[in-house]
């Protein structure tokens, strides 16, 4: 039988019940957007591979840095140079100031040695690795020393140049190792996202094993004016500290994965001003897939020459947007000539994909197979038009060390379309011609004058308007026959004969 419980002690009993449920009932609403966000915050963090703090209460830069480090190089090249002999510049102001300006235009020369220093990393524990090309151009194999991490050099003829591509500025290097080395990976660079974490690992300044941090600032940068090139351009930008030394090695991200290959900075005085540039990692895997597979890249090409879309041009075609690309000439006997493309044609789509702008076009030319039939889509006289076109294999095959693109005459000269991005380096005020991008020291060229920076605009009496002509027009001079060399250099035009 159960007992009655009185009354007064039942209400006591619901009352002290009603203020627990409104106090819970408080506590608990107060609480779920609290419980919610950590939630929230537990699944972003979950999707992170490290801690933004260990327990030991170090940051994650630390283990990169610990994973990271050991297949960082350093890389030195020694190669001959051409100097002007100290001493011998000439000021001159007065009435024929021109005229002693020509007559001293070419002074004294005189070889020596200079070394470079830059950065690499390993890429299999049987020694492969990535630099940039400009960190050894000119460099022989001999030439180049490796020392890794743990101070173990390697010079002479433990190291081998595998392959270069000066377009890309990429240079793949071996090793020759009794041991296994460590090496990292690459991460697929196409994901990375502005903002994203940036490190940076390499030897600015010669100081050895330097870790940066930063960010991903932007992606796809195109047509900067650097130096060394390179004219395929897809660039990560990071304020990550990237400086003279750190050329060649690699920019990975949270993983410890390499996203890209630090190249280049833009800089008013020489240091780190935040604007650093990597080789995409995605880029950087395919011109390394073909050095190590051929030693040489082999590219798509169509045999055409190329125009951004300006706002001018937009509305003179009567265009509906800035997307694609404008042909303006076509070369005789190529692929785009044989499909029946025709200048003033408007690229507006490529092998299925969308024609953004110029550089784009050119990476997704170039990345198409050689032989291989793809259709493409261009505005002609306000209509839409499609094209089959069989891709053949860009001609100009630079992969190799010191390759000149006048071989048969031995001019020492090498030459771009102004049109080639690398051009832009120059600040050239000029609308034809050729680009001379490199003078080989001792060679006809050299001998004559001739400089980097200078734009030949005529052979003889063959006007020069791109590289094509001018290869056929150095193809007929005559051993032993000086010729005339009509050129530009900056604002003046001057004569030079060149024997060959």
């Amino acid at each position: 039988m159960m007992k009655k419980i009185p009354l007064i002690t039942v209400g006591i009993i619901t009352g002290a019940a009603a203020v627990f449920a409104f106090l819970l009932g408080i506590i608990v609403t107060t609480s779920l957007p609290t419980i919610a966000s950590r939630s929230e915050a537990s699944n972003d963090y979950s999707k992170l591979s490290v801690p933004l703090i260990n327990d030991a209460g170090e940051s994650p830069f630390t283990k990169i840095a610990e994973i990271v480090s050991p297949s960082v190089v350093n890389i030195s090249a020694k190669k001959t140079v051409t100097r002007e002999v100290p001493g011998f510049d000439w000021y001159f102001e007065g009435p024929f100031d021109d005229f002693f300006k020509d007559f001293f235009r070419n002074p004294p020369k005189r070889e020596g040695k200079t070394q470079t220093l830059g950065s690499g990393f390993i890429l299999s524990e049987d020694g492969y690795i990535v630099t940039n090309y400009h960190v050894i151009k000119g460099a022989s194999a001999t030439d180049i020393e490796v020392k890794l991490n743990n101070k173990k050099e390697f010079t002479g003829d433990k190291v081998k140049i595998i392959g270069v591509d000066r377009r890309t500025d990429i240079a793949l290097l071996k090793i020759a190792s009794d041991e296994r080395l460590p090496y990292l990976k690459f991460g697929n660079s196409d994901k990375v996202k502005i903002g994203d974490w940036a490190i940076a690992v390499g030897n600015p300044f010669h100081l050895e094993g330097t870790v940066t941090v930063g960010v991903i600032s932007a992606k796809g940068r195109t047509n900067i004016p650097l130096p060394e090139g390179p004219d395929f351009q897809s660039f990560l930008q990071t304020d990550a500290a990237i400086n003279p030394g750190n050329s060649g090695g690699p920019l990975v991200n949270i993983r410890g994965e390499v996203i890209g290959i630090n190249s280049a900075i833009t800089t008013p005085s020489g240091g780190n001003v935040g604007i650093g540039f990597a080789i995409p990692a995605n880029l950087a895997r395919f011109v390394i897939d073909e050095l190590r597979a051929e030693g040489k890249v082999t590219r798509g090409y169509l045999g055409i020459y190329l125009q951004e879309i300006t706002d001018d041009l937009k509305k003179a075609l009567n265009l509906s947007s800035l997307e694609g690309v404008l042909i303006s000439d076509v070369m005789d006997n190529t692929p785009a000539s044989k499909a029946g493309v025709e200048s003033g044609d408007v690229v507006i789509e490529f092998n299925g994909k969308k024609v953004e702008d110029l550089q784009s076009f050119r990476m997704q030319v170039a990345s198409t197979a050689v032989g291989k039939k793809v259709t493409m889509k261009v505005l002609r006289d306000g209509k839409e038009k499609t094209l089959k076109v069989k891709i053949g294999e860009y001609p100009d095959q630079l992969s190799d060390v010191g390759v000149e693109n006048d071989k048969k005459s031995k001019l020492g000269l090498r030459v771009i379309n102004l049109t080639d991005a690398q051009a832009q380096r120059f600040n050239l005020d000029v609308t034809t011609g050729v680009a001379v991008i490199d003078v080989k020291p001792g060679t006809p060229a050299a001998d004559a004058g001739l400089s980097t920076g200078d734009v030949i605009l005529a052979i003889g009496k063959t006007s020069i308007t791109n590289v094509s002509i001018y290869e056929k027009a150095v193809a007929k001079l005559k051993t032993g026959k000086p010729v005339i060399f009509h050129i530009q250099r900056k604002e003046r035009k001057l004569y030079i004969a060149v024997t060959p």
